[in-house]
């Protein structure tokens, strides 16, 4: 390994680590349910113990974020997850009633793609989701973040050996490239991806043939309306930009005030820190955050003294957050795009409509799907923001950043958002253990099935012997005024339905039987059975009105019988459940 090219070894460690993985997977497949929990309580007693350490080797390897928060997030990720999956079952018959069973199997092996804003965090709640369901997980790190989620794993392979596990179940690549990773996404033996990243790896992990969970990126608008208790929402949006610098992709990006009440909040963020930057500190913030439409990566996670001093000006130390104002959203709006600092762009509007359509505007401009907040006493407003936006995380008088993780809320415990189709990605949940898991599913027979059987075959008879048209605008519906079906012109017309699979001639004042061959049956209509002996399936037998009523479709009932019963032209000539012996019918 040593003497191969860096390119080559890493895609070396990719077979190795999967060869591994798939072998301990293997092993815990056939565990029950109990032994499961106790190796995943051990991973997270174990991820609980090293947040601090963890979180201080984050900080100190990225340069992202504060070491404080991050440890909140590594307990967050251990301690909270696992209280929000304890008692889900994942492992053999998970439910059982009488008309049904489901039955939880293992995925296999998982790639786990963890990204430099949150990684160790990330990669414990991933690990510990991956093995509640009997599988392994084979995590690339970001490469700015190889050591920290190195550590974070192998804090977990330790506890994991310790409760009597293969170690392997979780694993990290040591020198991750871009042609590592794709190799992993690739990989024969691999099951599912579970990708947290920008919008270029989401795109890779779903282009990739394997079955994926992307999480992709938020820019996430808050509104607060002139109902809205001020000093409360003050204070919490001040607290989710400040948790952890603002690196949760939930985080609040665009503040968006409401007339009446807009100097009033700002006067309660400056209290609490909030720097409003002049004219030209906002210029300079655009050119520094905004690098050709994308948010420049170097600012990501600082803290706001540091992020004013790289665009070109001072503030306080105490300072909080950033604000600045924008005249609108999109491209000539360099501002109001996803930012992930304590930086927020502020936009006036008169009322709650104009704030709905900045707020939506914001989603479109790169946070379709994942995260909205809006601060409101009025239910009327409330319910706007719940109906009609288009996210799938909706906070309503909360902070968004420990909010739609499921942290301040009552959302599933998760790092990992889904944003739904409208963002390309395969679910809008927070995800969680139950994503990670195949559910088999065995349906049994109700207890009023036959009862429902029979009915619909009578109904089906009624329908089929009186010529019953379909409802209108169904596609099968006929001419209105006849009640039955509208032939193309110069052809017969025919009824609407068929009599024992071949159609009914209705043209004239005496219908007749279509006669294989003309023009009213289809060049393939089946020849009618010798005398003396029914129908089987696939036969057709032409029926004129003028002779003898139709029969009952050739369909067996519940018991497993041929019936004509309750047909209501009574007994038929040629009854394909006629006994040939008696001349009863058999039903």
């Amino acid at each position: 390994m040593e003497r191969l090219d860096p390119d080559l070894r890493a895609l070396q460690e990719v077979r190795d680590h999967m060869r591994r993985a798939v072998q301990a997977q293997r092993e815990v497949a056939s565990w029950d349910q109990g032994q499961i929990d106790a190796l995943c309580k051990a991973m997270a007693a174990a991820g609980a113990r090293a947040a601090a350490d963890l979180a201080r080797l984050a900080v100190e390897e990225t340069g992202i974020g504060r070491a404080h928060y991050k440890t909140l997030k590594n307990l967050f990720a251990t301690e909270g997850i696992w209280a929000s999956i304890e008692r889900e079952p994942t492992v053999g018959i998970i439910t059982r009633t009488p008309e049904l069973v489901e039955i939880a199997t293992p995925v296999g092996v998982v790639a786990g793609i963890v990204p430099t804003t949150n990684p160790t965090s990330t990669a414990l709640g991933k690990a510990l989701i991956a093995v509640k369901g009997r599988n392994a997980i084979v995590v690339s790190p970001h490469p700015r973040a190889v050591r920290c989620i190195g550590e974070s794993v192998e804090v977990l392979r330790r506890a994991i050996e310790r409760a009597g596990g293969p170690a392997d179940l979780v694993q990290s690549l040591s020198s991750p490239t871009l042609e590592s990773t794709d190799a992993l996404m690739k990989h024969p033996d691999l099951a599912l991806i579970l990708a947290t990243g920008g919008a270029g790896l989401v795109k890779a992990a779903y282009s990739s043939g394997k079955p994926a969970y992307g999480v992709g990126p938020g820019n996430v608008p808050v509104y607060v309306d002139r109902s809205a208790d001020v000093r409360e929402a003050a204070r919490w949006i001040v607290a989710s930009q400040s948790f952890d610098n603002a690196t949760l992709c939930c985080s609040e990006q665009a503040l968006v005030l409401d007339r009446p009440i807009a100097e009033r909040m700002l006067a309660e963020l400056r209290e609490r820190g909030a720097h409003l930057c002049s004219e030209e500190e906002t210029r300079q913030l655009e050119r520094y955050a905004n690098r050709g439409g994308h948010m420049n990566p170097d600012l990501v996670g600082l803290d706001p003294v540091r992020v004013a001093e790289l665009a070109g000006f001072r503030v306080s130390p105490s300072t909080s957050l950033l604000l600045a104002h924008q005249g609108g959203v999109g491209p000539e709006h360099p501002l109001s795009i996803e930012i992930l600092c304590p930086l927020l762009s502020v936009h006036l509007v008169d009322g709650w409509e104009e704030g709905c359509k900045v707020s939506h505007r914001t989603l479109e401009n790169g946070g379709l799907g994942h995260t909205i907040g809006v601060w409101a006493g009025d239910d009327r407003v409330l319910d706007q923001w719940y109906l009609h936006k288009p996210a799938n995380r909706i906070i309503a008088n909360g902070p968004t950043s420990q909010g739609a993780v499921g942290y301040a809320t009552g959302l599933v415990p998760s790092m990992s958002l889904g944003c739904g189709p409208l963002a390309g990605n395969i679910t809008s949940d927070n995800v969680t253990a139950k994503h990670l898991i195949n559910v088999k599913r065995v349906g049994l027979r109700t207890s009023d099935w036959e009862q429902r059987y029979e009915r619909d075959m009578r109904r089906a008879g009624e329908l089929l012997n009186t010529g019953e048209r379909a409802p209108r605008g169904s596609g099968l519906d006929g001419d209105p005024a006849l009640g039955r079906s509208v032939a193309p012109a110069g052809e017969p017309r025919l009824s609407s339905g068929w009599r024992g699979n071949a159609p009914v001639e209705t043209s004239g004042a005496t219908p007749r039987a279509a006669r294989p061959g003309s023009a009213a049956a289809p060049a393939s209509a089946p020849a009618m059975p010798p005398p003396g002996r029914g129908l089987r399936p696939g036969e057709g037998r032409p029926i004129s009105r003028s002779s003898a009523p139709p029969a009952m479709p050739d369909v067996p009932d519940a018991r497993g019988k041929l019936t004509s019963a309750g047909c209501p032209l009574g007994p038929c000539q040629g009854c394909p459940h006629q006994d040939q012996r008696t001349g009863s019918c058999t039903a």
